[in-house]
């Protein structure tokens, strides 16, 4: 090589692995996505929770999401719409490491790395495997941030929270939403992942690191899927919130059907779709904060080390 003749730089794929790019790096770019997303929209989820718990008090009960926003500001005060947010915090920045970390081993296991073809099963794949992994360690930490999203909750902090719940009713409780969990979340990312990866691949050919394409297709993704899914979020809602209410029957309950069958009988089919606007307004922007977040640094830190 002539003296003047210019150093070549290594090349690679943006979405795919970098040839140097390390495992820690993928797990702190979702660690760094999972706190933005659930940060930012929190007090909006906890609406959808409040709207999702059955046979609440008659000073918690909204029609809507201005109602619930302006009730639950004038009578707990606005600091009240981000109880339990640490929870949330303390638990999505190792949960989506594990996530996204899992989604690219994953997806590259199976050839979705490839950018000049389009791989529909192998983003749902990676998203499937991606979720399971990821609610293992997400759930307990859900279960605690609902028991003090609710209407009337006497814990005031996380740690008095997770005491109150295993005293009353053991380890068991923070798992007793897990294969329901599943049941919901798998579909749900199978479905966000597949439909962000198509999205991307139509809005973003070269597939090049692009904030609005990824803004755009993540929140069109997220909406999506969490739309479609929002039956199995009520049922969720009710066994992680259980412990919370006088009712019998739901405090007895032990699983999805049972969960099902409660609110089948309560409300109807139309009460699977109770939260539904909050849900879908809720995942639209978490999912483009999230993918905006996670592609934003994945390219940090792969542009980094080359």
């Amino acid at each position: 090589m002539a003296a003047h003749d210019p150093i070549p730089v290594e090349e690679f794929d943006y979405e795919a692995l970098a040839p140097n790019s390390s495992l820690a790096s993928n797990m702190l770019a979702g660690a760094f996505a999972g706190i933005a997303e659930h940060s930012v929209m929190y007090p909006v989820d906890l609406m959808k929770t409040r709207m999702q718990v059955i046979n609440p008090s008659p000073s918690a009960v909204y029609t809507g999401i201005s109602n619930a926003f302006t009730t639950i500001s004038r009578a707990e005060g606005a600091r009240s719409l981000w109880r339990g947010v640490s929870s949330v915090i303390l638990g999505a920045g190792p949960a989506h490491a594990v996530y996204f970390a899992t989604y690219e081993i994953v997806k590259h296991a199976m050839g979705g790395s490839d950018t000049t073809q389009h791989h529909p099963l192998a983003a749902a794949t990676s998203g499937a495997c991606a979720t399971i992994a990821s609610d293992a360690l997400m759930n307990p930490f859900d279960v605690i941030k609902q028991r003090m999203q609710v209407h009337g909750s006497v814990y005031p902090t996380i740690g008095a929270c997770a005491r109150g719940v295993f005293r009353t009713e053991g380890l068991r409780a923070f798992y007793i939403s897990y294969p329901t969990t599943l049941t919901m979340t798998i579909p749900f990312t199978a479905l966000q992942f597949m439909a962000y990866e198509s999205l991307s691949k139509v809005l973003n050919p070269p597939r090049t690191y692009d904030p609005l394409t990824h803004c755009v297709a993540g929140g069109l993704a997220g909406g999506f899927a969490a739309g479609l899914t929002t039956p199995l979020d009520v049922i969720k809602t009710l066994l992680q919130t259980r412990g919370t209410t006088n009712d019998v029957a739901i405090r007895n309950a032990k699983g999805l059907w049972e969960g099902a069958a409660i609110i089948r009988a309560r409300n109807g089919y139309s009460g699977f779709w109770r939260g539904f606007g909050p849900r879908v307004i809720t995942a639209m922007p978490s999912t483009a904060i999230c993918w905006s977040a996670y592609e934003m640094a994945k390219s940090y830190f792969n542009r980094d080390r080359i």
